[in-house]
């Protein structure tokens, strides 16, 4: 995954969108490949700084790996009052690691740490995933339910081309009381499975995207209080910058894009996201636990 991430740092920079009327939350973000650089640098710095200009001024910075898990629970830290982590293995991770025991230790020491609010993103992924290792992925996908549950803490789960045995997953073990579908990718139907067993679907750029309608009305259907916003970054810029690098900031434009197809008032529906976040993941605040 790691030369996949790297590749991502070529393409030009989504420019700043109109800040939101409201401050609003990025609920997902890897902001190491926006940045590419070290937790500490000027260019993580600016990330954060650009986002806060434009009202997203909390980012959940979401995990893939051991090492990255570990560099986003020190973001976390170090921006106290602005970031959030969470931390896993990423489905597509899990069963090439070299050492899978040890990598999930690492995952399970850094849930206990007090700025670490979600086990994620784990999941699974067939789009990348042969069937002769999907068995492995599922078994991680259960471990890491089970870490959510013991540290009492949300699950962001990864979904793609997977709905059945994630859902099938979820009903087998017995799902955390906060789950999160990142990126959600699913049609009406799903929507409405995920949104019966209190599930929170989180939209991305995609739901922008011109060959995207089901995603648009999944988004209708869905409660307002089970709805999160995210980015992805540097993944999935919303439309009119698809394929651009993606970044904490163009929240605000999904955000315009969502109310706007559900005919919500934008500030009113901000607000709202981001009283979700605050419920899902705790409070941002300096100094705040669990």
């Amino acid at each position: 995954m790691a030369d996949r991430h790297n590749r991502d740092i070529d393409r030009p920079v989504a420019p700043l969108p109109e800040p939101l009327p409201v401050p609003c939350v990025d609920s997902h973000a890897h902001i190491e490949i926006v940045a590419h650089a070290a937790v500490d640098s000027p260019e993580v710095r600016a990330v954060i700084d650009e986002a806060a200009s434009v009202g997203i001024n909390r980012i959940v910075q979401v995990g893939y790996s051991a090492e990255q898990s570990q560099w986003g629970a020190e973001l976390a830290k170090l921006y106290d009052g602005q970031v959030l982590a969470a931390v896993a293995l990423h489905p597509n991770e899990a069963p090439v690691v070299a050492d899978l025991e040890a990598d999930l230790k690492i995952i399970e020491t850094l849930a206990s740490q007090p700025r670490v609010r979600a086990i994620g993103e784990t999941g699974l992924d067939y789009f990348r995933t042969p069937p002769e290792l999907r068995a492995r992925q599922q078994e991680s996908f259960k471990w890491h339910i089970d870490l959510a549950k013991r540290s009492k803490k949300a699950l962001v789960i990864h979904d793609r081309d997977s709905h059945d045995d994630v859902l099938s997953v979820l009903l087998e073990v017995g799902a955390p009381e906060k789950a999160v579908f990142h990126c959600f990718s699913g049609d009406v139907e799903m929507a409405k499975k995920c949104i019966d067993r209190g599930y929170i679907l989180s939209f991305a750029g995609t739901v922008t995207f011109k060959n995207a309608p089901e995603l648009r009305e999944a988004l209708k259907i869905t409660p307002l209080d089970q709805i999160l916003v995210e980015t992805d970054a540097p993944f999935l810029a919303p439309m009119p910058h698809r394929g651009s690098l993606n970044s904490p900031a163009q929240i605000a434009t999904i955000v315009r894009a969502m109310a706007a197809e559900r005919g919500d008032d934008l500030a009113e529906f901000a607000t709202a996201l981001s009283d979700n976040a605050e419920r899902i993941f705790g409070s941002f605040a300096k100094g705040s636990t669990l």
